[in-house]
This record gives structure tokens, C-alpha cells and sequence, in this order.
């Protein structure tokens, strides 16, 4: 699996991409900044001014159902925040 996973592509982002030239991505929990500069370069051909982290912690979920309650969690995930230099793009609807 790659450092990259998918795109995030909300209302949010999509006008920060927009007004800031700002992407979203889900990444693997063990990628560096370096490397998710690196894999975003590689893979859209666009050159990146800076990137930002966030790690997010899995949620508590429960339900009740037939057999009584069922208890769980969410995945946990990174998210990086890439902030694209001059008039770089990333079109992210263009292989629908």
C-alpha cells in the first residue's frame, strides 16, 4: 500500500483548494511530511509548498440490536493538509 490512500474531497476543501490552493488527503499513520511531499509530487506531477499532519483517534461506537449491544471503534487515520506552490492544480474529478 501506498503513503497516499485517498483524497478527501468535501465542500470545506474543495473551496480551499479553491482560495488557498489546499488539498486533503488520508495517509498511512507512519508517513512523514517528507514523504507525503514526495509521494503527492510523484503521483500529480505538481510542486508542494507545505504540508500539515493531523492524527485522528478512533471513535467509541455502540448499538443495540436483537442479541443485545453491540460495542466497537472506528479506524484511527492521518490526514494531511498539502498547500500547493504558483499555479498548481489537482484535479481530482478529471477520471470520472
Amino acid at each position: 500500500m501506498g503513503i497516499i490512500i485517498k483524497p478527501i474531497v468535501t465542500e470545506k476543501l474543495t473551496v480551499q483548494g479553491e482560495k488557498l490552493n489546499q488539498y486533503g488527503f488520508i495517509v498511512d499513520r507512519k508517513a512523514n511530511k517528507i514523504q507525503i511531499k514526495d509521494a503527492v509530487e510523484q503521483m500529480y506531477n505538481v510542486s508542494v509548498a507545505s504540508v500539515n499532519t493531523v492524527n485522528y483517534h478512533g471513535k467509541k461506537r455502540s448499538r443495540f440490536s436483537k442479541s443485545g449491544v453491540l460495542k466497537g471503534r472506528d479506524n484511527h487515520f492521518k490526514k494531511a493538509y498539502v498547500t500547493l506552490a504558483g499555479d498548481d492544480k489537482i484535479d481530482f474529478y478529471s477520471n470520472i
